[in-house]
């Protein structure tokens, strides 16, 4: 897998650190991906290029970032037939709402799976299980990353039920 599988696009590059999340995740997992900028309503000519030469160059997922009116991850679904994540990215004026919103009341017939506000995170490992469905070494890096979180939950409750709630949270 020397091409990327993922494509990662935004509206703008305010969006990046959230954005940079889904490909943190996804280079952990060793999956290749690509991220770039591509705006619904300021490069409408470079969104249409590149959902529809997404899969002829090998893409399989594609998450798209955006904020207020977010079309990019709906506009871009429209134009494919690869799965299509959407991460709304909040917004000063409501918070991610709008965002939010605008990502997952899509019409029948054009889904986009859409993430928490800001979820960019989790829009990379849900690639990943995407992909996992394909690719056998990916599937066993998820079940892998599912099991430390489990760990990372009973250390926790471990610790807790051995200190008690004032300790634990470093009260006297």
């Amino acid at each position: 897998m020397n091409s990327p599988l993922v494509g990662i696009i935004m509206g703008s590059d305010s969006d990046l650190p959230v954005m940079n999340q889904a490909k943190e995740i996804l280079d952990s997992f060793g999956v290749v991906n690509e991220i770039t900028i591509v705006s619904a309503h300021r490069t409408t000519k470079r969104m249409v290029h590149y959902a529809t030469t997404a899969k002829k160059r090998g893409l399989e997922i594609i998450i798209a970032g955006a904020g207020g009116a977010a079309h990019l991850p709906g506009m871009v679904a429209s134009l494919t037939a690869l799965p299509v994540i959407g991460v709304p990215i909040k917004t000063k004026s409501l918070d991610g709402l709008d965002s939010l919103l605008s990502i997952a009341q899509m019409p029948p017939g054009v889904p986009v799976a859409t993430m928490a506000i800001n979820g960019a995170r989790n829009a990379g490992i849900l690639a990943c299980q995407i992909l996992g469905t394909k690719y056998s070494e990916i599937a066993i890096r998820v079940e892998k990353y599912k099991r430390e979180l489990e760990s990372g939950v009973l250390k926790k409750v471990r610790k807790l039920e051995k200190s008690g709630v004032g300790r634990y949270m470093g009260m006297p």
